[in-house]
């Protein structure tokens, strides 16, 4: 069968984009199928960072067609600005290469403002959203009173959705007490963003079952991670998208038998953007250790926000719990050469919350807050990886760190990564 889906094994942040670029090498197609802008993907070709934000990797292999996939978000002013951007990079964006689906729902000037305001009102117990009006679309989506891509190739049809649209935000905002919108400054730039993007619409569920048909590969790139899932997340604090595996078939509208395999990207460590419970969670040098510098692009800083990550051991609890809800056939892991340097590391085999042991996340954000990890320690290496192209060149003590991460999660590694670069790959 010939779809592959891509899926992070843990908060977001694991280089699903780097693993995207890898497997695109070998697909035709590359599909995006959840989440909007609030994802950031990073590439790195020659010593140059390609960060992308809605385009999936896929486009920068000329031979790949890209789709936005129906279960996305998409910001049609942001998605202009990307496409400008990679443009002027050399990279072929035409309309040939990159389809919209007419399903997808499109995030307005509204929904940005109405993120930002509910987010102010929360106070402490803000949630740590992108700010990228992501949540207040997928609620009018929910709704039924949102607003599809495929509205754009009328634009007098889509000028008057938008305006309703805002005249909407602008009366909750009033009573929030926030800035109302602009309605004519809104409503001119988003109208602008429409009518570049009319070229680029398609039915993409159409589109994708044609050429699975056809034989062709097609590589289902998600965004955010398991643990960000609306449903299988730590609820509350979660995206408000299906970025599992699941989310995949719905978010591009083609059935499970086309599916060969389930990839999950998994970092060797943990981090997290934005609040909610972590449970290895470490602080002082250790922290800054894995955190980085933030000299250069391979530091732990969120591609889309800035902000600086929380880091910390590697959760085992977090990825059996992944593969479990995913059905992985196999996991990537990356970033094996922040370790380097490091004389033990350690990783969470279970957690202990009121004197119970427990082998996976519980059900509610209380216990997961009072959660306790049981470790298991093993030795480091001092050995700088990043040079390391085949198995025999890693340290033994890599390799072992390696395969009981695979044991614990129950799922073959065949793939490490050791650096940012394309070829910072090492197949075991």
């Amino acid at each position: 069968m010939p779809a592959t889906i891509l899926v992070g094994a843990q908060w977001g942040d694991e280089g699903k984009g780097r693993v995207a670029d890898w497997l695109a090498a070998e697909s035709d197609v590359v599909a995006r199928f959840a989440g909007g802008d609030n994802a950031g993907h990073t590439v790195v070709v020659g010593g140059a960072v390609v960060k992308l934000h809605l385009v999936p990797s896929g486009i920068l292999h000329s031979h790949v067609t890209c789709v936005l996939g129906n279960g996305m978000v998409i910001n049609p002013i942001n998605l202009v600005k990307e496409i400008d951007r990679l443009a002027a990079m050399g990279v072929n964006i035409s309309p040939s290469r990159l389809h919209i689906s007419t399903k997808a729902h499109l995030i307005t000037p509204a929904h940005v403002a109405l993120d930002g305001a509910a987010e102010k009102a929360r106070g402490d117990q803000a949630i740590g959203t992108t700010l990228r009006g992501i949540g207040p679309a997928y609620m009018d989506k929910t709704a039924r009173h949102g607003i599809r891509a495929g509205q754009m190739a009328n634009l007098e049809e889509f000028g008057d959705a938008l305006q309703r649209a805002i005249e909407q935000a602008n009366k909750i905002l009033i009573a929030q007490g926030a800035e109302p919108l602009d309605a004519t400054q809104a409503t001119g730039e988003s109208m602008d963003a429409a009518a570049r993007l009319q070229p680029y619409l398609r039915d993409t569920t159409l589109y994708l079952n044609e050429r699975l048909k056809a034989g062709a590969r097609v590589l289902c790139e998600g965004a955010q991670g398991t643990l960000l899932d609306v449903d299988h997340g730590d609820y509350p604090f979660v995206t408000s998208s299906s970025p599992t595996a699941g989310g995949a078939l719905t978010g591009l509208g083609f059935g499970p038998r086309q599916v060969d395999q389930v990839v999950g990207v998994a970092k060797c460590f943990s981090t997290r953007v934005g609040s909610g419970p972590m449970p290895t969670e470490l602080e002082g040098e250790l922290a800054n250790w894995l955190r980085g510098t933030g000299e250069n692009f391979w530091d732990e800083f969120g591609t889309t926000t800035g902000r600086p990550r929380r880091c910390g051991w590697l959760d085992a609890v977090v990825l059996r719990y992944a593969a479990q809800v995913n059905g992985f056939s196999e996991l990537v892991l990356t970033k094996l050469d922040v370790l380097s340097g490091l004389n033990e590391l350690k990783i969470a085999i279970a957690y202990e919350i009121d004197g119970k042991r427990h082998d996976f996340p519980p059900s509610t954000v209380s216990e997961l807050e009072r959660a306790q990890p049981v470790y298991e320690t093993l030795p480091g290496w001092r050995d700088n990886i990043s040079r390391a192209r085949r198995s025999d060149e890693l340290p033994q003590a890599t390799l072992d760190y390696v395969h009981r991460i695979s044991q614990l999660c129950e799922t073959p590694i065949r793939t490490i990564s050791v650096g940012p670069e394309r070829d910072q790959l090492v197949e075991l």
